[in-house]
């Protein structure tokens, strides 16, 4: 073992040489650590980062925070980084390319403060509308799910930061999440909640993992075998580590379970790997040495991937707030607002017809990036709506409070990160809106008909009482930095919206799947996930219940038509792939972009399955007059189930339909292929 060894002498081992095998790496530096270092190396300190080992010259791998931007927590509230979309809005642009831009963007800003991992993207599926952190996910649905955080991950990683996907897994409510265990259906697994987690590995190669706190099936995040080692590692090949949500270790039981199920890295401090625990466990022979030898590799494995001990020339340079981020955040922004509503198309408005402009609401001027537990952002600054506005109508429309003195009013409602609001820690209480923002939308909208509402908020709101007495209704979101700037632009015409719901919004809370009784949710030891498969727009359609607005919904400044829908084969066997071809015309009359969907439909199959699943969806843009032509490729998989009977993916023979349209509801095209055994 290296003993006394100056740091000319470390720089010469094998384990420095940037040229070297990484496996040889890795093998090297894991054998001239002592147990003790191990054990050091295997639990943080200082709230973000790993221990030193100071012999080896080996410095702290640093983590921060942040779904949408690089966490004030994480860098002690002393750095200014860009303040992003939440992954809501960014899911809601149904655009991957955006998704991989943003990675590569906020990994130069992670690298730029100094440190070598993200805590992101968060990709629990959207169960229940109440669920405080859902504006840091990204959908209720498993493909979009895909889609988006897949390219994530590749642009984090990319710039040789490590993403840190979490929370894996069934982590889906915040209310007495570090208790709580997740009842859930081994189909419900297969075909919902682990899929996003299983793209990541097999599509993007993550680093890290972070797990939950809660338990699933009875067993903690932390030391679940079945979860972590046989399905994470074992099945689909993760190379990265684990690391623990952080004080999700604390009502374990035992040191060795955490090892042993492959937990690398408990998080923020010494808790069940305290070096007297460890020892004691491994003396006892509750976990072998070999046990702590892999996770420890894995770790190691990632300080190398982000050239923890590399030369700075072979690091890619950090930046922040460069106007090339500026322009990611406000593309995000510009994609992901959801036209909602639009009677008598009131949106645009006509910036030379309007004289006056009432701008009231309690999120017409309100900052939201600092807040909402770990995800809040001490950012560069931040353009509010009204700030947007106010730049936009300079010395051409004048903007005042009284709707009932102006052309056109807007107010700016929804939510905001604290209590009971769109925040970690706590779940919402209601869907409604809080009376006094009841009361103001229905009173502008008697002083002035031409009333528009803008939602800035980061999960579903129930709009009975208020929907029907306005023209207009967005969904904003929390968009941002650029927020403000995207708004002005939409509702001048300038940018024609584009965004669809990642989410179905219910019309009121008992409609939802988790909402059926208090087993379901919130639950007490256990929450019962009894809708199985059926979360989202797969329950609402199966039991015919309307959405306020559904998965997939969002509405355009032109219109599009779908005609031609093609199918390349008739009938398709085995493992054959067929294509879907389909002609999209912008009918309107000024460019935009629509986001085409696919959906498939087993017509008859010997278990319940959904009326309709996603399987595909493509966003184009188009010029006033012009088509194109999308085309799908689907194959085996996109027609199969989980069979719960055989622990197997199974694709039974028969009809199945092709659905095409702008929603889950708006389906415009079909067709059907039949799958032969």
């Amino acid at each position: 073992m290296d003993k006394d060894l100056f740091k000319e002498d470390i720089a010469k081992l094998p384990f420095m040489d940037s040229n070297l095998d990484l496996e040889k790496r890795v093998e090297d530096l894991l054998g001239r650590l002592t147990l003790e270092e191990k054990f050091k190396i295997c639990s943080g300190t200082r709230l973000f980062f790993t221990k030193r080992i100071k012999r080896l010259n080996l410095p702290k791998f640093k983590m921060t925070d942040g779904p949408h931007g690089v966490g004030a927590l994480g860098t002690f509230f002393i750095k200014k980084t860009t303040y992003f979309p939440t992954a809501i809005c960014r899911t809601a642009t149904w655009n991957p390319e955006l998704s991989e831009q943003f990675g590569v963007a906020i990994a130069q800003e992670v690298r730029d403060v100094g440190y070598h991992m993200l805590l992101a993207p968060g990709i629990n599926i959207d169960r229940t509308p109440l669920n405080g952190r859902t504006f840091e996910y990204q959908t209720e649905d498993p493909h979009l799910n895909i889609k988006t955080a897949v390219p994530v991950v590749k642009g984090i990683q990319s710039q040789r930061i490590a993403a840190c996907v979490k929370h894996y897994v069934c982590n889906n409510q915040e209310l007495n999440r570090f208790k709580v265990s997740a009842e859930v259906s081994e189909r419900a697994l297969q075909e919902i909640y682990l899929p996003g987690f299983e793209a990541v590995v097999r599509e993007a190669d993550v680093w890290s993992i972070m797990a939950c706190y809660n338990k699933v099936n009875g067993i903690f995040g932390c030391e679940n075998k079945n979860i972590l080692k046989e399905r994470l590692m074992e099945e689909w090949g993760f190379r990265g580590f684990v690391v623990s949500d952080w004080l999700a270790t604390r009502h374990i039981l035992k040191t060795e379970s955490c090892i042993n199920a492959g937990m690398t890295l408990e998080m923020p401090y010494p808790i069940k790997y305290k070096v007297k625990r460890l020892r004691e466990a491994l003396i006892a022979g509750n976990f072998m040495e070999d046990s702590l030898d892999e996770n420890v590799k894995r770790l190691l494995r990632v300080m190398f991937l982000t050239g923890l001990l590399d030369d700075e020339s072979l690091i890619p340079p950090g930046s922040r707030n460069t106007p090339e981020h500026q322009i990611v955040a406000r593309k995000i922004s510009e994609e992901g607002i959801v036209l909602l509503k639009n009677k008598e198309n009131l949106l645009p408005l006509d910036i030379e017809k309007i004289k006056k402009l009432a701008v009231l609401g309690p999120n017409a001027d309100k900052k939201m990036a600092f807040g909402g537990g770990s995800s809040m952002i001490r950012t560069f600054y931040e353009i509010t709506p009204f700030q947007g506005l106010k730049e936009k109508c300079s010395n051409k429309v004048e903007i005042i409070d009284l709707p009932s003195e102006a052309d056109v009013a807007i107010v700016f409602a929804g939510l905001n990160h604290k209590k009971y609001g769109d925040r970690e820690g706590k779940d919402k209480i209601k869907l409604e809106l809080s009376p006094e923002q009841i009361e103001l939308i229905n009173k502008t909208a008697q002083e002035n008909p031409k009333t528009i509402v803008f939602l800035i908020n980061g999960s579903p709101i129930a709009m009975d009482g208020w929907i029907e007495n306005v023209p207009a209704v967005v969904e904003a979101w929390y968009a941002g930095q650029e927020a403000g700037n995207a708004i002005a632009d939409i509702i001048f015409g300038d940018i024609n919206p584009s965004g669809k719901l990642p989410i179905t919004f219910p019309k009121k809370l008992s409609d939802s799947p988790a909402h059926v009784s208090k087993r379901t949710y919130p639950g007490n030891e256990k929450v019962y996930y009894d809708e199985g498969i059926f979360v989202g727009y797969r329950h609402f359609d199966t039991k015919k219940i309307d959405p306020l607005f559904p998965f997939g919904h969002g509405l355009s400044y032109t219109t599009f038509s779908y005609e031609n829908l093609k199918i390349s084969k008739e009938t398709v066997s085995g493992d054959e792939k067929f294509t879907v071809l389909v002609d999209i015309t912008n009918s309107g009359d000024r460019a935009g972009a629509e986001v085409v969907q696919l959906y498939v439909q087993d017509v008859e199959c010997s278990v319940e399955r959904p009326l309709k699943e996603l399987k595909g969806f493509k966003k184009i843009q188009l010029e006033a007059g012009e088509k194109q032509t999308v085309i799908f490729v689907l194959e085996k998989k996109d027609l199969s189930f989980f069979d719960e009977i055989n622990n197997s993916w199974k694709a039974e023979g028969g009809i199945f339909k092709i659905l095409v349209g702008s929603s889950s509801r708006d389906i415009r095209v079909q067709t059907e292929i039949e799958y032969l055994v």
